[in-house]
């Protein structure tokens, strides 16, 4: 919704008629008007509509049936005692926040290219429209598919949580991947240049992170952040992305940090100690190398992913042997590293992690 002015104020026909068919419903109300049509108050209902990101319109008649209907949807959860109202606007904020992003991006970066006049003398507005009507239920089924998925997998880790406190405050394995010497490249590179390398770095991750069972938290620009319930997942992933990028020319050198421990999830995104530890073990790694803290390095012995030392892998081979038995199959290599003093952290002993010489 962009409701900026009312129909008779000079907007592009077009637009009118492409917000038209988008939102399935005419301008007919004005905010006072859909509030009272709903049965809140103005007041609750302009806390409604700027945590899902609209901008104040004034009194002006831009507001449609479903802006009435999404009020009340919203108004209902609090007065049947499903939601607070202070979790109901915390609803309208993550929903509108997370679907901005996703129309920007499809605009940016899907519409625009598929709106490309195909003939000579054709406009970009004379084929906008019948494509939007094409595109617009497709789009809309595959939006609630994937929500829904998503919903059930966000679901099932909620329910298998240990105790009601683990819900938010959980043990988690936190990675922060980063770009080494993105800010001289954004000198030195075309903004489209950039903007491929940018697409491509987070595309590749993103896609390494789900493929391996992670969970991808958010992107920047030249860093992506994730997660994992369990160390050796996070540290597949983090080694993964290092061998990936090292393999393809056109990508600057990558370091990664990785931390284990309490986290305290909002709204998607993730919080506290352990996150910001995460993000200064990734500042202060050599460049292609992974990082982690002591806490992970701990559960990945515990796990049986790593040994303690090469001396204790070298004496559970020995000792395999000598019985008869296979020896431990470790997935991953730790070597301590000097400890060294982190602001607002104190003084950490970070782990360079890295594949076992034997692994494949």
């Amino acid at each position: 919704m962009d409701p900026e002015a009312e129909p008779d104020s000079g907007e592009d026909p077009l637009a009118l008629r492409l917000e038209g068919l988008i939102l399935g419903a005419e301008r007919r109300y004005t905010p006072f008007q859909a509030a009272r049509s709903a049965g809140v108050s103005m007041e609750l209902a302009s806390r409604f509509w700027r945590a899902m990101g609209f901008a104040d319109i004034g009194q002006a008649k831009a507001l449609t049936e479903a802006d009435v209907l999404a009020l009340r949807r919203l108004a209902g959860l609090v007065e049947a005692g499903l939601l607070s109202e202070a979790m109901a606007v915390q609803v309208a904020r993550s929903t509108g926040q997370t679907t901005a992003r996703l129309a920007e991006w499809q605009i940016d970066s899907f519409l625009e290219g598929l709106t490309e006049p195909p003939e000579p003398g054709m406009t970009r507005t004379e084929v906008t429209y019948p494509l939007m009507e094409l595109l617009l239920p497709e789009l809309e089924e595959f939006l609630v598919y994937v929500w829904r998925r998503q919903l059930a997998a966000a679901t099932g880790r909620v329910v298998q949580a240990a105790d009601d406190e683990e819900m938010v405050d959980r043990r988690l394995a936190v990675g922060f991947a980063d770009l080494v010497g993105f800010t001289r490249l954004t000198r030195r590179m075309e903004e489209e240049e950039l903007g491929e390398l940018v697409e491509a770095f987070e595309t590749t991750a993103a896609d390494l992170v789900a493929a391996h069972g992670g969970r991808l938290i958010k992107t920047l620009g030249d860093e992506v952040l994730y997660s994992a319930d369990d160390a050796g997942v996070a540290a597949e992933i983090a080694l993964r992305l290092i061998e990936t990028m090292a393999n393809d020319e056109t990508m600057p050198e990558l370091r990664v940090g990785i931390a284990f421990g309490t986290v305290t999830t909002r709204m998607g995104d993730v919080f506290g100690t352990t996150v910001n530890l995460a993000s200064r073990l990734t500042s202060i790694a050599p460049r292609d190398a992974v990082l982690v803290d002591g806490a992970f390095a701990e559960e990945l012995t515990r796990t049986g992913d790593a040994p303690a030392s090469e001396a204790e892998a070298a004496e559970a081979a020995a000792t395999a042997e000598k019985e008869g038995e296979e020896p431990p199959s470790y997935r991953f290599a730790l070597q301590p590293m000097w400890q060294r003093p982190v602001r607002g952290l104190g003084v950490i002993e970070p782990w360079l992690l890295a594949r076992r010489a034997d692994e494949t």
